[in-house]
């Protein structure tokens, strides 16, 4: 028998170790409103449901995905969503309104859909989002998210951040939105620790990718969205890479979703301290932005040079921790030491909390599974 989502948590709350938290009863409820208005064929608005790392978002969405019939519901990490977006543009590449029709395509095979982690950080990205959702959302699709930040707040330190304002007007039009408030990281309680991550000297990498990887091969590389990338060591199941080459260059969040599909162990030394002391730049107008160019005149930025590579590790944990992978790394210091900027601390916390349960036998269990 299929539990409703405010029937999963009543469940769980029985379970050892399971804490009740109102913030996460009172999503349930909402949660199971909704899924009793689609039963009904009368649900009008989805959810947005954002809070702090570790406080269940993810864990209640996916009660209710899991409830839904699932010929009528996607649930899908907006990252990999946006990877199938691009694919899909490609395919419809030459077409008036490609948008449109990608549209009318995923409304015939999905009513409801459930996005993990929605974060907005590319203009041209939040462009195409809010074209799609607005052809989506006029054939009637739902929309449930879980995101870390409040939907005024999405796209907030980005460029160009007026062209998005009509998407996000267009979400709190369309979706009810839910704090789940509170300071505990349900995701740290009771975890049992398992060191993956050593200061330098800590642990011989060689012999631990020996340990891992019981089919070694000769190649020293990977191929990642196309590109061959350097490797130390790869297995069939583990690849051992330098920093440098995997974080500090040309790549996106679809080369650690490659990478995450390809290997269920991933080690990484010399990762060195991330960001530093962010200043004010001017940048002229009528350059480039993304994919969007801009007008002309000036505008000032904050940046810090080392924050390049610290969003590509931070998007490198994300995509690893959404498919179970382990991840062994050799840094400067400690992870909750690591980031020593300033512009990426609301991201890097979500990453901290996320390596520090990859460091434990939950979830080492659950991943490699």
């Amino acid at each position: 028998m299929t539990l409703s989502p405010l029937q999963r948590y009543q469940a769980q709350l029985n379970t050892p170790g399971f804490a009740a938290d109102a913030a996460q009863a009172a999503a349930a409820k909402a949660l199971e409103t909704l899924y009793q208005q689609l039963k009904e064929g009368s649900a009008s608005k989805g959810l947005y449901l954002w809070g702090d790392v570790g406080r269940g978002k993810t864990m209640l969405m996916d009660w209710f995905y899991d409830a839904l019939p699932p010929a009528q519901t996607r649930r899908q990490h907006f990252h990999h969503f946006m990877k199938w977006l691009h694919q899909q543009l490609n395919l419809h590449s030459g077409q008036q309104e490609p948008l449109a029709a990608i549209a009318s395509e995923l409304s015939r095979s999905c009513k409801v859909l459930c996005f993990d982690e929605f974060f907005v950080s590319d203009i041209g990205d939040a462009m195409l989002i809010r074209r799609l959702f607005e052809s989506l959302f006029a054939k009637g699709l739902v929309l449930v998210a879980t995101s870390n930040v409040a939907i005024d707040n999405l796209f907030q330190q980005a460029l160009q951040r007026e062209r998005f304002l009509p998407g996000i007007a267009l979400l709190k039009h369309h979706c009810q939105a839910l704090h789940l408030e509170g300071g505990a990281d349900h995701r740290l309680r009771h975890l049992s620790v398992i060191k993956t991550c050593f200061r330098p000297g800590e642990e011989d990498f060689t012999e631990l990718f020996s340990r891992l990887e019981p089919r070694p091969q000769q190649r020293q590389h990977v191929q990642l969205c196309g590109r061959t990338l350097d490797a130390i060591k790869c297995g069939e199941q583990t690849v051992w890479m330098d920093f440098q080459v995997l974080c500090n260059g040309p790549r996106s969040a679809l080369d650690y979703i490659d990478l995450a599909s390809q290997f269920r162990q991933v080690l990484v030394t010399g990762v060195p301290l991330l960001g530093g002391r962010a200043h004010e730049w001017i940048k002229a107008r009528g350059t480039e932005d993304g994919v969007v160019a801009t007008e002309t005149g000036e505008r000032h930025i904050i940046y810090a040079e080392g924050d390049d590579p610290a969003r590509r590790f931070i998007s490198l944990v994300d995509e690893l921790y959404d498919q179970g992978v382990a991840l062994y790394l050799e840094t400067q210091l400690p992870p909750a030491e690591l980031y020593q900027g300033d512009t990426l601390n609301f991201e890097y916390r979500r990453t901290l909390s996320r390596l520090t349960e990859m460091q434990s036998a939950q979830y080492l269990e659950n991943g490699l599974a």
